[in-house]
């Protein structure tokens, strides 16, 4: 029986990017996402029995504990959860709305939270699982802009971390996966100048890509990390070194 895995905010870059390389590597996916977009189609369409998408904005906390039932319910105890789901919104937090103050902490922060806490119970009765929860670079540097969002990704930071030492003795690693800057919607607005600042930091003169990150959630899923908890693993091509 292939083993589940859960992927949050599916519909576009890195979280698309996870569904396709964990379907290629046999495991059976479960995409989250609040629109279903051309590609996830394409998926449900092309792997009717190891693909199945739950269309789901997060910014509706209350019934998360519903759509975990649900998923579990029609699919079995999940063996790993991938936190990938998030907002960005751009802004000096000076003029920043205060209605998108909360919704980036609703989605970032207390989503995932409640989310894990309830596909964790199926975790701990199967006594093994993996949970991922996608950071960033900026949860520990900073971006100008970024102010928020750097608060909740470094937030998850620590979730992960006291998570671990909770989970450590059912056999269930919490890890947080930090990316840097990727070619993905979130980083559209990063040309000329801003970019190849960006570019010259890395030290093999790249930006991260979505294979990349996708591939070292990949790991933290495998037997090979079942070492590996409680920590970040960053992938920014060197930006950060």
């Amino acid at each position: 029986m292939k083993k589940i895995v859960i992927v949050t905010g599916a519909g576009k870059g890195l979280g698309l990017v996870l569904c396709h390389q964990l379907l290629i590597s046999d495991y059976k996916v479960i995409a989250v996402s609040r629109t279903p977009t051309d590609e996830i189609k394409n998926l449900v369409e092309g792997y009717p029995v190891d693909f199945c998408f739950y269309k789901y904005d997060f910014l509706d906390t209350i019934n998360i504990s519903k759509l975990v039932k649900k998923i579990t319910s029609e699919h079995g105890r999940p063996y790993g959860l991938i936190n990938n789901a998030a907002i960005g919104n751009d802004g000096v937090l000076a003029t920043m709305h205060e209605s998108d103050i909360s919704q980036i902490i609703k989605v970032n922060i207390e989503a995932p939270i409640l989310f894990t806490k309830y596909v964790s119970r199926a975790m701990l009765l199967n006594r093994t699982g993996r949970i991922i929860n996608v950071g960033s670079i900026i949860g520990s540097t900073g971006f100008n802009g970024l102010s928020v969002y750097g608060a909740t990704k470094s937030a998850l930071g620590g979730f992960t971390k006291s998570l671990a030492r909770e989970l450590g003795k059912a056999n269930i690693t919490v890890n947080t996966l930090a990316p840097g800057y990727m070619e993905t919607n979130m980083t559209g607005d990063l040309k000329g100048e801003k970019l190849d600042k960006i570019k010259r930091r890395s030290c093999i003169g790249r930006l991260a890509s979505v294979d990349d990150a996708a591939a070292a959630a990949l790991y933290l899923l495998s037997s090979n990390a079942a070492g590996v908890t409680g920590t970040t693993l960053t992938v920014d091509a060197g930006s950060t070194a």
